[in-house]
């Protein structure tokens, strides 16, 4: 088992994000990345708010030929949930061949793409039929009828996250990517609530956030569905109900996920996440580990990871998912729960 991470651009005094990955190259297989400005499932990398950083390309460049050099394999994102009226467009077909032509001229190509359109999925597969075509986790895949569909447009799949404590499961799916040729991908630290009923209204949010934040948007409305959940402290336990796998519980995965990723295109510590899954072992607050990670939603409280009963995973990974009629994490979460203040 190796590690998909999500690639950072270093500004200022950080440490370029290829020392980190130098630092456990042993144990990465990938990186993965979205191109400048281009919609994906996060932020924007060089301009925000009309301003332009325009050594971003040349240090992202550089970066992505030094991982390369280091046989890592470099994952494109084109993951963002929306394209507006160029979904089905030429344009945004001859611009995703544009990027992966200038990146094979200038850092040796990808090899993989990552996408949530099936659109694009067919102009990778048109044009550059030896590049790996994956299901992006914003797909929400996670049945074999699923992958069925769309079998002939993609060579891996991101898994559901909802499917993430379901060993049985998961196995099943494995058995049908296996005789079928497929590669499934486990996503371990996404922070975001399971089954959460605003996951389509955020992600085409994050898709048009170069243009939201242009306008004037809504002063008395809370966007992020987790967030609003959040202010209630009877719904913290909900933090416990989500799809994240503690490092401690991953070798469970071993035989199942040749590749886990990690989300650690916007976490402030990328390397302390690498660091913790790498040693399948974290002492600090659970909640650091995971994008989005929502410690301050709690704050000053935090979850303490040494805290977790020794049934933890047989118990979650083995329930029937209905949350609202067992109180198992809602007892775990009082256990785990630690005041910093000390009140």
């Amino acid at each position: 088992m190796k590690f998909a991470v999500g690639f950072q651009l270093y500004e200022g005094n950080e440490e370029p994000f290829s020392h980190i990955v130098n630092t456990y190259k042993a144990h990465i297989s990938e990186v993965f990345f979205a191109w400048q400005d281009t919609p994906s499932g996060r932020s924007a990398v060089a301009t925000r708010h009309g301003f332009t950083d325009w050594s971003a390309q040349s240090r992202m460049e550089e970066e992505l030929r030094a991982i390369k050099a280091m046989g890592i394999k470099l994952d494109l994102l084109f993951n963002g949930n929306c394209y507006g009226e160029y979904a089905l467009s030429e344009k945004l077909a001859n611009s995703v061949i544009s990027v992966i032509r200038h990146l094979q001229n200038t850092v040796g190509g990808v090899e993989i793409v990552t996408t949530a359109s099936p659109a694009i999925a067919h102009t990778v597969k048109k044009h550059f039929p030896n590049v790996e075509v994956r299901a992006s986790v914003n797909m929400k895949i996670g049945t074999v009828k699923g992958m069925e569909y769309v079998a002939h447009l993609f060579d891996s799949f991101h898994v559901q996250r909802e499917y993430n404590r379901n060993l049985p499961y998961l196995k099943m799916l494995k058995e049908w990517a296996d005789a079928n040729g497929k590669k499934l991908i486990l996503l371990a630290n996404s922070g975001c609530f399971a089954h959460c009923s605003g996951q389509t209204f955020h992600d085409n949010m994050v898709a048009h956030e170069s243009q939201i934040c242009e306008v004037q948007n809504l002063k008395d409305f809370m966007p992020y569905v987790c967030w609003g959940a959040l202010k209630k402290r009877e719904n913290w336990h909900m933090l416990l109900q989500n799809t994240w796998i503690r490092p401690e519980d991953l070798h469970h995965y071993e035989d199942l996920f040749d590749t886990v990723k990690l989300a650690t295109r916007m976490h402030s510590l990328p390397g302390m996440v690498i660091d913790a899954y790498v040693r399948r072992s974290f002492f600090g607050n659970t909640l650091d580990l995971f994008e989005p990670g929502f410690s301050k939603a709690i704050a000053p409280y935090v979850i303490n990871n040494d805290a977790f009963p020794k049934d933890w995973f047989t118990q979650t990974s083995e329930c029937d998912k209905m949350c609202h009629r067992c109180g198992y994490c809602k007892k775990v979460f009082d256990q785990v729960l630690l005041n910093t203040m000390g009140v």
